[in-house]
């Protein structure tokens, strides 16, 4: 499980972004001592540190300076700035990359996915495996036994819920919760005809009994 640590002075985005990337796989930290925030986080050891510029005390640029004098642990830059002379001055720091706010949710995740392969050269939380069956995310594909079947958008988005919450029951108002996040609108019927070709996708590989319904509740893995 990848590990992210947030700079964020915004307790509301910072939270927001906590539950956001849990949600994906990665565990996250953050603190509210920003006096210390370098020797914090070279402490915490994370593998990536999304790191906010407009910060009490210090601002983003001094802490990229500080880390940099002893670690060369991935940064983004997640900053409401967004002039040409920012992201130059973020970069010559040696930040990784740089996003302005507000961004889509989805490509704050692709920048995260893009800095953790190109330095650690593979992406962690890249597969997800439950009983044999094998959810790659890059590819948006299942796997079973050699065979394999493409995935639809919202097909792995549910597909990745219930793998991240394996045997424990996800109700229908999580799943269309987590669909709402990718910006299209999920009814419920939807769901239900996503859920029942996502099924049909599972059995075409052979793999039966996998995604169970809950009457009433909701639906495992």
């Amino acid at each position: 499980m990848p590990s992210v640590f947030i700079v964020e002075d915004d307790v509301k985005i910072r939270n927001e972004l906590t539950r956001l990337l849990e949600k994906y796989g990665y565990s996250c930290a953050s603190s509210d001592d920003f006096a210390n925030m370098p020797e914090i986080i070279l402490r915490a050891n994370p593998q990536l540190v999304l790191l906010d510029i407009n910060l009490p005390l210090y601002d983003g640029y001094h802490i990229c300076r500080k880390i940099r004098q002893s670690s060369q642990i991935p940064i983004i830059i997640v900053t409401s700035r967004d002039s040409e002379a920012d992201e130059l001055m973020s970069m010559n720091l040696g930040a990784d990359d740089f996003i302005t706010k507000p961004y889509n949710t989805q490509i704050l995740l692709a920048h995260i996915s893009s800095v953790l392969k190109r330095v650690y050269h593979s992406e962690p939380a890249n597969v997800l495996s439950h009983r044999g069956v094998e959810l790659d995310i890059s590819r948006s594909a299942v796997r079973f036994n050699g065979s394999e079947a493409e995935l639809s958008k919202n097909e792995l988005r549910i597909l990745h819920l219930l793998m991240r919450n394996k045997e424990r029951i996800v109700s229908r108002n999580e799943m269309m919760d987590d669909l709402w996040q990718s910006e299209e609108f999920v009814d419920d019927n939807t769901l239900t005809v996503n859920i029942n070709r996502l099924r049909k996708k599972l059995e075409g590989i052979g793999v039966c009994d996998y995604l169970i319904t809950k009457r009433g509740l909701g639906y495992m893995v």
